[in-house]
């Protein structure tokens, strides 16, 4: 439980929402997305978990942990109801979600039959049905699936296909329409080395933070 703002409270929290990612950096749309599922699904916590290797980034260079945590920090430091949490990081090798939804409770002082909300990007619903012992995870949390671009509904369908009605229900009630932000992480390790102003794509404090750490220059 090191590093939660929360770990003195009394009352476990009853309704997590888990915001997994690189989060390499974390930018205006990750909080716009957790704020955004923290009402809708009325939330009593988002914790973010920042991943120590994402299977699907095999190979990605990223900013180191101890960099996405700070930055991570940062962004939330004002925001009573956010937290990190480092399990993937400590546990090291790749990150799977599964393990993490598994160990979670017990680590930010959660019953263990707590209610678990999975924020994911619409974009990585093709994925769903890849991701490791997808069939327990998706009956152990509700996904909240947060819209980014395309129609959701091919996606849908192909995952009822496979998992059938009950887990497709499950996901077309987690669907969480957003104003866009468009933002990505992507976009800004790609700007940021070219000087390219961050604007209000990245919190005041995490861009201070990259700029005195030197972090997505072109030599970094």
């Amino acid at each position: 439980m090191a590093g939660l703002k929360h770990a003195q409270e009394t009352t476990p929290p009853r309704r997590v929402g888990l915001f997994g990612g690189s989060f390499d950096p974390v930018h205006a749309g990750h909080l716009h997305a957790a704020r955004a599922a923290l009402a809708a699904f009325r939330l009593d916590r988002v914790v973010f978990v920042p991943a120590a290797v994402s299977p699907h980034k095999v190979g990605v260079r990223l900013a180191s942990a101890a960099h996405r945590t700070a930055m991570l920090r940062l962004a939330i430091a004002d925001e009573p109801r956010f937290d990190v949490s480092e399990i993937e990081i400590e546990r090291g090798g790749r990150s799977y979600t599964i393990d993490t939804v598994r160990d979670l409770p017990a680590r930010i002082g959660a019953a263990r039959e707590c209610e678990l909300f999975l924020i994911i990007g619409s974009d990585n619903l093709a994925l769903l049905p890849t991701w490791r012992e997808a069939e327990e995870l998706l009956a152990r949390v509700q996904p909240i699936i947060v819209h980014r671009a395309g129609e959701p509904a091919v996606v849908l369908d192909a995952i009822e296909a496979r998992f059938g009605s009950g887990v497709a229900e499950k996901l077309r009630a987690g669907y969480l329409q957003l104003p866009p932000v468009v933002v990505s992480s992507t976009d800004l390790r790609a700007r940021l080395p070219r000087g390219v102003p961050p604007g209000t794509d990245l919190p005041a404090a995490v861009a201070e933070y990259i700029r005195v750490n030197g972090l997505y220059t072109s030599g970094s």
